[in-house]
């Protein structure tokens, strides 16, 4: 599922500042930069993670806050309107995400980075009695040169509402190169979900197993606009079988263009 502007992996990295060895005596010392707390807000025409849809290809509302201290770790929330629950017709009913993390980037060498971090996904509502709930929680790890990153996020229990399935991964190789001064930032993504355990597959209506693991790519753009705003639109599809059909018969990971906008505080 994908989240998301969730965690900005490709933003800004932060190095830890190298102090002269003989400064003048004079010299004052240089203020040390104010730790930063950033808001988003986005409208986006089909929230998708991980190339699923989580709104059953219907609008949704997003934002977060984030804090980034100066030393590397940052703490943050983000959440966004669903239905993915509620359409299920069975499991019970939600329509917020909201997401906790936390972690520690920064970079090393000559334009290597990397970060690492835990996220937990909440999904408040009503759930049916004996249905395992959607809450799910991740660690992760990335490594990026330049403008290329390689993710790794790994669950630690239940994972999106699927009983018997902690080890359930998900690997993400993507690149998002900004064009000059154009204010154009091209992207492309790979990714592949794997479910583990006995939760991994599921019985369809035929009585035929079918199982949850899918792959998932895309490719977008994105322009940066004036105030803080940017215009964004994306090509997803993915692999993913009847397993993503919700209960009102849309196929969930379906190929898309999906269309955003967002405003950075």
């Amino acid at each position: 599922m994908q989240k998301k502007l969730l965690v900005a992996v490709l933003g800004a990295l932060f190095v830890m500042p190298a102090f002269a060895e003989d400064a003048p005596a004079a010299a004052a010392p240089a203020a040390a930069p104010a730790p930063a707390v950033t808001s988003n807000v986005t409208l986006v025409s089909n929230y998708l993670y991980r190339g699923i849809s989580q709104t059953g290809g219907n609008p949704a509302v997003q934002g977060g806050f984030d804090y980034t201290p100066t030393n590397g770790f940052y703490i943050g929330t983000w959440g966004s309107s669903i239905s993915w629950i509620s359409d299920s017709q069975a499991a019970g009913s939600s329509g917020l995400e909201l997401d906790t993390y936390l972690g520690y980037r920064n970079s090393f060498a000559t334009d290597f980075s990397y970060d690492v971090g835990y996220l937990r996904y909440n999904y408040p509502g009503h759930y049916v009695k004996g249905a395992t709930k959607a809450d799910t929680d991740e660690v992760y790890a990335l490594i990026g040169y330049k403008w290329i990153t390689a993710k790794y996020s790994y669950a630690l229990g239940n994972t999106f509402g699927n009983a018997n399935t902690s080890g359930t991964n998900y690997f993400d190789l993507s690149a998002s190169y900004a064009i000059g001064d154009s204010g154009y930032t091209v992207g492309a993504h790979y990714g592949i979900q794997t479910f583990q355990g006995s939760g991994a597959t599921i019985t369809a209506g035929d009585g035929t197993q079918e199982s949850l693991t899918y792959s998932d790519y895309r490719v977008s753009v994105t322009k940066d606009l004036t105030n803080g705003f940017a215009a964004g639109l994306t090509w997803s599809s993915t692999n993913a079988n009847s397993a993503y059909t919700n209960g009102q018969g849309y196929k969930e990971g379906q190929s898309i263009v999906v269309a955003s906008l967002t405003r950075t505080l």
